[in-house]
């Protein structure tokens, strides 16, 4: 059966991340209400502001029972902001700012620049090489021994796996290629057991 990809629908490019996903056949469902995250088989945080992420998750609902689904094994995957919140340490979080604690990775948040700092680059990933975007982005300083480390910036990690949570500091759904969202419905989503 076709597993529902659910699309955290409550900041940044979640449109973008939906048409990429749509475009490989996946079945697709914004996710606003834990109604919605009832109905997916795996899910996909989009950047954004990770604070203020972190504030709407907590005011609609959402994070208790995604915090239950990615324990219970959901595949997830993270980009930019999305990435800070499955993170198991955000060193420069605001005192309220909450986070999923999915991935042993320590990020910094901003760490590449500001918004006049955002680039494009190409960077050698699992998939091949991929054009990767670069706003405002996350830098990860640490890497758990658990992690794998699937793309990078030079020497610095940009793209991570663990079992079923990936995270990228940039934005995929950005570059107009769909490979890494193949990857992790090919890959991670069947993989999860594993």
């Amino acid at each position: 059966m076709n597993p529902v990809i659910g699309v955290l629908a409550l900041q940044g490019a979640f449109a973008a991340h939906a048409e990429s996903l749509a475009r490989l056949g996946a079945r697709v469902t914004e996710v606003r209400t834990p109604a919605h995250l009832a109905g997916a088989d795996a899910l996909v945080m989009p950047g954004g502001e990770s604070s203020t992420m972190s504030n709407l998750l907590v005011s609609s609902g959402l994070f208790d029972p995604i915090a239950a689904r990615i324990s219970e094994g959901m595949p997830v995957f993270g980009t930019c902001a999305g990435m800070i919140l499955l993170a198991s340490e955000i060193l420069d979080g605001r005192d309220d700012q909450r986070n999923f604690s999915a991935i042993d990775i320590s990020v910094r948040r901003n760490a590449f620049g500001r918004q006049v700092d955002s680039f494009e680059t190409d960077i050698p990933t699992a998939v091949g090489t991929f054009h990767g975007v670069f706003i405002r982005a996350p830098r990860i300083e640490r890497v758990g021994e658990s992690v794998e480390v699937l793309g990078s910036l030079g020497d610095e990690p940009v793209l991570v796996r663990n079992q079923h949570v990936m995270a990228a500091s940039f934005h995929p759904e950005l570059a107009g290629d769909d490979r890494l969202h193949d990857y992790f419905v090919s890959t991670v989503l069947p993989g999860k057991e594993g």
